[in-house]
């Protein structure tokens, strides 16, 4: 016979004979499996419910949400709920946070790798350069290391850790109390979370989600709605759209959209917040100034056929960055051009200039003082930023190339810090020969300057394309960029530069790259 206790969120079941609790039900989530995966991470499925663990008796292992005593000795136990709400990290989304997240300002591009924590008062704190600084935490990479990170309390009691290996269809979940990563199952065996076919981007969940609601992700089966159930190391999906995804989803104002590859070529699909009203939109050509977009009717006996997407002109059907959200459009980047949408009207896809050629491995679309996006690339002869979002674009040359994104812009080894074409600040002579790659730059309406995380490459080579690519660099330097310099460690023998993905998790900066074993993180408060 079983004891049953329900607190506000639980239905737990205490045994008659031995005393022990065993959680039968929680909101939100499904099947309990609690002999099977959540009675071998007690510890850690306690912070998870903001339940009770003994302290100073060992009559039971585990205790419900709210005892604060032990009911059989009445020992004081150590009830585990979180000392204050962390902010969440979804890494660049084109979706606003909510105001209790640190949101961008308006005028910033969302979906490019900007933040508004207040990183820049912490990491400042440290000696600056030239000294070299060492990472203060370590913890091991994940088995499936090509992923996407997203720290939140998905609605439990306790900020989590979520690692996507959107390649391989693995969900992996950090369990900080035991120090290890744990691959989570799929419910029904049936969903596929693997999508490849453009930059990957995820939308999280809003305010008013579900408990174990990640948000909407590209996969597989199309888009879909994930959810999690951390206690019994699960997961399910439930399907928005069914559709071939040609790109990851975007957001704008309470619009999503998402580019599908359908039997007469690539469509721009768009739906309220929650994917319900959905409809599909043709895209427009944009013909001016332009080699003119046609695409002929194609005839088939097969209904899912998907025409050659490079093929007569088409609008691509993959190879399409993360989305950017900015001044009330959507836009998609792609070799061959970008799209851009604004709710209310035809999706426009604008081909870039004959003989010109974007460098989207340089970082993202830089933005001028006046509000405009720029993005760089190559016209055979030497570089250029071109306007964004407009079908007669102009263009501002380049004495060399500009690496960054946003504000935070760099020339070789100096900043530029006025417009993104202007010349760049040079301020100590030996950092000419150095490369500085920007990974995050952190929004803040105190400082004129940009500010933010970058890789400072010595001895690269030449060109800059050649430094991203697969050239080893046999020593970076991590460096915090700001009013305070400051090198928080260094790498050696660094290739793929790019890979590195900054986030920020339970007050710490991390810092991941595919080919570390471990994952270098730096704490969030002054020291001493």
């Amino acid at each position: 016979m079983a004891y049953r206790w329900e607190t506000s969120d639980s239905v737990w079941l205490e045994d008659d004979e031995s005393g022990q609790f065993e959680l039968a039900s929680s909101q939100g989530l499904s099947r309990i499996e609690w002999q099977a995966q959540a009675r071998t991470r007690l510890p850690d499925v306690a912070q998870l419910l903001g339940a009770s663990l003994p302290a100073g008796c060992a009559h039971a292992a585990i205790y419900p949400e709210g005892f604060a005593y032990c009911p059989e000795c009445g020992a004081a136990l150590r009830v585990c709920a979180a000392a204050q709400r962390l902010p969440a990290w979804w890494g660049p989304s084109s979706a606003p946070l909510p105001v209790n997240e640190a949101p961008l300002p308006r005028h910033a591009p969302h979906g490019l790798p900007l933040t508004a924590l207040p990183l820049a008062a912490s990491l400042e704190t440290r000696p600056p350069e030239p000294q070299v600084g060492q990472a203060e935490l370590k913890i091991p990479a994940p088995p499936n290391a090509v992923c996407v990170f997203a720290a939140a309390d998905f609605g439990f009691a306790a900020q989590r850790l979520l690692a996507l290996a959107y390649t391989r269809n693995v969900l992996q979940y950090w369990d900080p109390a035991a120090m290890r990563w744990h691959v989570m199952t799929c419910e029904d065996h049936l969903a596929d979370l693997s999508f490849s076919a453009s930059a990957y981007a995820w939308l999280p969940a809003h305010a008013e989600a579900r408990r174990g609601e990640v948000g909407l992700v590209p996969s597989g089966q199309g888009l879909v709605r994930l959810l999690i159930n951390p206690v019994s190391e699960s997961f399910h999906t439930e399907v928005v759209l069914s559709a071939r995804l040609a790109s990851a989803p975007g957001m704008v104002g309470r619009r999503i959209a998402c580019l599908i590859a359908a039997a007469g070529g690539v469509r721009l699909w768009t739906a309220d917040a929650q994917g319900a009203d959905g409809e599909t939109l043709e895209i427009a050509a944009e013909l001016a100034g332009y080699a003119a977009l046609t695409r002929p009717t194609v005839f088939s006996t097969e209904a899912d056929v998907i025409p050659d997407p490079d093929a007569d002109g088409a609008v691509p059907a993959g190879g399409w960055s993360r989305p950017l959200s900015y001044d009330g459009k959507l836009m998609w980047l792609h070799a061959q051009g970008h799209l851009v949408w604004r709710p209310g009207s035809a999706p426009q896809w604008l081909p870039w200039p004959a003989g010109w050629t974007p460098r989207l491995q340089f970082g993202g679309p830089a933005r001028s003082r006046d509000g405009r996006l720029w993005q760089i690339g190559h016209d055979g002869q030497a570089y250029s930023f071109s306007e964004l979002g407009v079908a007669q674009a102009q263009q501002r040359e380049l004495d060399g190339a500009r690496l960054g994104f946003g504000t935070l812009l760099f020339r070789r080894g100096h900043q530029v810090k006025n417009e993104p074409w202007d010349v760049e600040d040079v301020e100590d002579q030996t950092r000419n020969e150095a490369l500085v790659l920007p990974l995050l730059e952190n929004v803040s309406s105190t400082r004129s300057q940009p500010t933010g995380l970058v890789l400072r490459m010595e001895r690269p080579p030449a060109m800059a394309e050649d430094a991203l690519g697969g050239a080893v660099i046999q020593r970076t330097l991590i460096e915090w960029v700001g009013q305070r310099n400051v090198i928080l460690d260094e790498a050696v023998r660094l290739s793929h530069p790019a890979d590195c993905q900054p986030f920020v998790y339970d007050n710490c900066l991390w810092l991941h790259h595919p080919g570390w074993n471990e994952i270098r993180g730096w704490h969030l408060k002054a020291l001493p």
